[in-house]
């Protein structure tokens, strides 16, 4: 959010740094049947308005000082022309301050929508800043109601749709939401902002340039592509960890519809998280010493080996899934020797004939979209309705576990019922772990919150949970296997965990996130995907992008600063923003079939204007609560559009 420099207009400043009132403080995964099954990633594009789609003037009530920001109506057009849906999602305080009316921010509105228009939805948070202990409402951003609130107008998921901002809490709205975010600075976006952003652009037209990447991705539509016949056996390769082979699921589940039969090529650490994925036949563990963290000495008869039990396999060709550090070429050397006839992987290092289909990705791109995109590159792609989201082959939960032990007698206290708050405080790499006392302290503020928390852990991690669990939470740490944390997942409201594989095993169950994550690898590629997240952290410490697997900075800075009371409103967070029982609302709930006005008209059709001054700028005035907990407004604008109405929860 900045001013531009003109007569009349103040100096630029955050207006967070000037009015608490007027800072920009900014449900469950998974959308209604049907509204998924489109070619591209995401199906629309939501907007913060000032600062981002407009020069930032505090309380702006005259749309004689509507400015729009470099480039805003090119990039609108190249998005519009690529068939993407275009929304506003801003908050307003200005109303709820008495500092103009709803009649002056629909004229407000009307003229952004004259010069960038036409949108296809706008949410409005027209509350302030509630004073400190208050309840707020479910739309003011950094909340996530009004991103889910324009997915639901827009008839689609807040998973396909991204979200551009200029200030950390569009960001964090975005992630909270489940959709993905990026962040365009201004001259007053703080540093700490830019470096927690999942992803950052320049300008406007450069955010386009990457969302458009993005979208197409997974487009298997390649000019020069041969058409070739479906290969009977396709060997997948993940050798990887548990995290890793958990985001790689949406790519394998593309080649498994294009082949008779997927064998998968894992390693021990990924095995067990290998079992759970959709799409495979046949799984061969092998640790191969050009990825495993503690490799052991390359053996001639251990490659021998493997080679002829990779022969064995007899598949026709191979796709091998890297992460952006790790090379594929060692494992297409062997597969060579073993007779595959075509092989793909993503190299930036000249692979000679060891590869058919040599794939590049720019840095930056979440991980699963990177798979996505090699299998797309090798002629595999999901298949119509199939969401590139994480999941499992096993929808149905385990046994219900009890304190003691997964298969102990009933003598121990049984998991609470659905909703639990799961604190998973161990992690495979020491530098991602949050610190043990620390954590123990997020389960007592939760537990003093009125949350029921239960702590997880690995085998070995028995100690540690027991440290962290202490007399409020339910210690079930070593005692469940990756399936059995799948149903303590399964069944929680929220997980607080590190960048570790049970995040990616809650992303695939479509539960919310409280990400304690180090920044030693980005978090826009590794952090849990298109599911709601709020991300936890000094975002800028000195590990940052080091992929260091022990911390290179004393006292852990970028976790141990954590304040137990950040966890807490997190899962306040996440959970404010789950969306209402009941039906629908009628208002906002989606564009009209396209008659004579276009395809974009009246998106929140209803009743005719009710005051005069709302009629002279034709839009009728909202009846605002005085609680502060009422959902945003769906304001219409522009000649299309006919009304504002409030949507309520």
């Amino acid at each position: 959010m900045f001013t531009p420099p003109a007569p009349g207009n103040p100096p630029a400043v955050r207006n967070d740094q000037v009015d608490p009132h007027q800072c920009r403080s900014g449900a469950p995964h998974g959308g209604p049947a049907g509204v998924w099954a489109r070619p591209g990633l995401f199906d629309a594009v939501l907007f913060d308005r000032d600062g981002t789609l407009v020069y930032d003037v505090p309380y702006n009530g005259d749309p004689a000082r509507v400015c729009a920001m470099p480039g805003a109506a090119e990039a609108l057009d190249r998005l519009r022309a690529a068939g993407l849906r275009l929304g506003v999602v801003t908050n307003q305080s200005g109303i709820a301050r008495g500092r103009f009316t709803a009649a002056d921010l629909a004229r407000v509105n009307a003229r952004v929508d004259e010069i960038l228009g036409p949108f296809d939805t706008w949410q409005v948070c027209p509350h302030a800043e509630p004073d400190p202990g208050a309840e707020s409402c479910r739309c003011r951003k950094p909340a996530p109601g009004l991103i889910r609130d324009a997915a639901r107008a827009l008839r689609t998921d807040p998973t396909r749709c991204i979200v551009v901002g200029d200030i950390g809490t569009d960001m964090t709205a975005a992630g909270a939401a489940g959709a993905s975010g990026i962040l365009v600075p201004t001259p007053v976006t703080r540093a700490d902002e830019v470096a927690a952003a999942p992803a950052v652009a320049g300008t406007l037209l450069d955010a386009v340039d990457l969302i458009l990447h993005r979208h197409r991705l997974a487009d298997t539509a390649r000019p020069g592509d041969v058409p070739r016949g479906r290969p009977r056996c396709v060997l997948v390769a993940r050798p990887d960890s548990a995290g890793d082979v958990l985001v790689t699921g949406p790519a394998i589940r593309a080649v498994a519809a294009g082949a008779d039969r997927v064998v998968m090529l894992c390693g021990p650490r990924g095995r067990a998280a290998a079992e759970l994925l959709p799409g495979i036949d046949e799984l061969i563990e092998w640790r191969l010493p050009w990825i495993d963290p503690q490799p052991d000495r390359i053996d001639r008869a251990e490659v021998d080996r493997l080679t002829a039990r990779l022969a064995g396999v007899g598949a026709d060709e191979a796709v091998l899934f890297t992460s952006f550090h790790q090379s594929a070429l060692p494992l297409a050397l062997v597969l060579r020797m073993a007779g595959v006839g075509r092989i793909s992987a993503i190299s930036d290092d000249y692979p000679g004939s060891l590869l058919d289909v040599r794939h590049r990705v720019p840095p930056g791109i979440p991980e699963t979209e990177r798979a996505l995109s090699l299998a797309a590159a090798a002629g595999f792609q999901l298949p119509f309705g199939d969401e590139p989201v994480l999941r499992l082959r096993r929808a149905d939960a385990p046994p219900v576990v009890r304190a003691g032990g997964p298969y102990a007698e009933p003598a121990g206290d049984e998991l609470p019922e659905p909703g639990y708050v799961v604190v998973h405080p161990g992690s495979s790499v020491p530098a991602r772990a949050c610190p043990p006392e620390l954590c123990a302290d997020f389960v007592r503020a939760l537990a003093a919150a009125g949350h029921r928390v239960v702590v997880t852990g690995g085998p070995g991690e028995g100690a540690l949970t027991a440290q962290v669990a202490g007399r409020t939470g339910i210690d079930l740490g070593g005692q469940t296997s990756l399936t059995g944390l799948a149903g303590i997942i399964a069944r929680a409201g929220c997980l607080v965990v590190g960048n570790t594989g049970p995040a990616h095993l809650a992303a695939a169950l479509g539960i919310p996130v409280v990400s304690l994550f180090a920044p030693t690898v980005p978090f826009g590629q590794w952090g849990p995907y298109r599911v709601p997240t709020v991300r936890l952290g000094d975002a800028d410490a000195g590990c940052r992008d080091s992929r260091a697997s022990a911390c290179p900075v004393p006292d852990h800075p970028c976790l141990s600063e954590i304040d137990p009371r950040q966890v807490v409103e997190a899962v306040r967070l996440l959970r404010r923003g789950a969306p209402a029982a009941g039906p629908a609302p009628t208002s906002g709930a989606g564009p009209a079939p396209a008659s004579a006005a276009g395809p974009a008209a009246a998106s929140a059709a209803g009743p005719a204007p009710t005051s005069a001054a709302a009629s002279a700028a034709g839009h009728s005035t909202p009846a605002l609560t005085g609680s502060g907990t009422s959902g945003g407004l769906v304001v219409p604008v522009g000649p299309t559009r006919s009304d504002v109405r409030e949507v309520r929860p």
